[in-house]
């Protein structure tokens, strides 16, 4: 896997000393305190990164917001930022996914998450004394987002795209974009270790969805979240052409886009 996306338990442990390498726990705070993180992470809770007031697109908080956040913590624009969750890295991609679209040149999923690392190394209840920073977001610094809005998701749709719906089975019967095939997040996942799967096994399987590196793939779930996830592990494997449908679901079906439904045929 590409160290620059998603790095080991084993990478962070090795540069857990590095000034420069700021490590950042998307869990509630109750969990940062009263369980543990890993040593020096700073929390940033899921919540405080993700608005649904539409101050931004989908659920993004907005660049000023998440300067903010970035500043509070005490991290700088030229830091290796690298975030874990306790749910697979799920929340921790999000986190990813937006600091890349606010501008931050270098945020990686640590793979696995808390428990993972918690299994091989120390973990503390203490805080870091942290030094807040002067943050600027800039979402003009990205050459190229993969967020795409409605129309763009229209103009695939006539296209030879493949749409990835990242849902649970019940959601997709209920409504899904035309001709999407299901593919569960949590797949790329191995529940005995709580790492990703080993990137021979992770391509064999997404080739088995047709989901291949010569195909435009596009993502969507309900509010951008679990995509966030399987954005971050295409990414990891060298997946170029991958738009991410920041609106997802919701916003499809405010604006009365075509759907499926009922039983699909076999995912694979």
């Amino acid at each position: 896997m590409d160290e620059s996306v998603v790095v080991t338990p084993d990478w962070l442990a090795a540069h857990l000393e590095d000034p420069k390498v700021r490590v950042v726990d998307v869990r509630d705070p109750w969990e940062y305190d009263g369980i543990g993180h890993v040593p020096s992470a700073v929390s940033i809770p899921f919540d405080s990164y993700r608005d649904e007031s539409d101050v931004d697109r989908g659920t993004l908080p907005g660049a000023d917001a998440f300067a903010d956040l970035l500043s509070e913590a005490g991290i700088a624009p030229d830091d290796t930022i690298v975030a874990y969750d306790d749910t697979h890295g799920v929340f921790a991609a999000r986190f990813v996914l937006t600091a890349l679209e606010y501008g931050h040149d270098d945020v990686r999923l640590l793979d696995g998450d808390y428990s993972a690392w918690n299994r091989e190394y120390e973990t503390t209840s203490d805080a870091p004394d942290i030094e807040p920073t002067n943050y600027e977001a800039d979402p003009l610094a990205r050459e190229e987002s993969p967020l795409v809005g409605f129309e763009a998701v229209e103009d695939a749709l006539e296209r030879d795209a493949v749409f990835v719906d990242t849902r649970e089975e019940h959601e997709f019967e209920d409504a899904r974009l035309p001709g999407a095939v299901r593919f569960d997040w949590r797949e790329v996942v191995d529940d005995e270790s709580r790492r990703l799967k080993p990137e021979a096994e992770l391509e064999t399987l997404l080739a088995e969805y047709g989901i291949t590196p010569d195909r435009q793939i596009v993502l969507y779930c309900n509010t951008a979240r679990r995509i966030s996830h399987t954005y971050v592990v295409l990414r990891a494997l060298g997946y170029e052409d991958v738009a991410f449908y920041e609106g997802s679901l919701t916003e499809w079906l405010a604006n009365d886009g075509e759907i499926a439904t009922g039983t699909a045929s076999p995912s694979r």
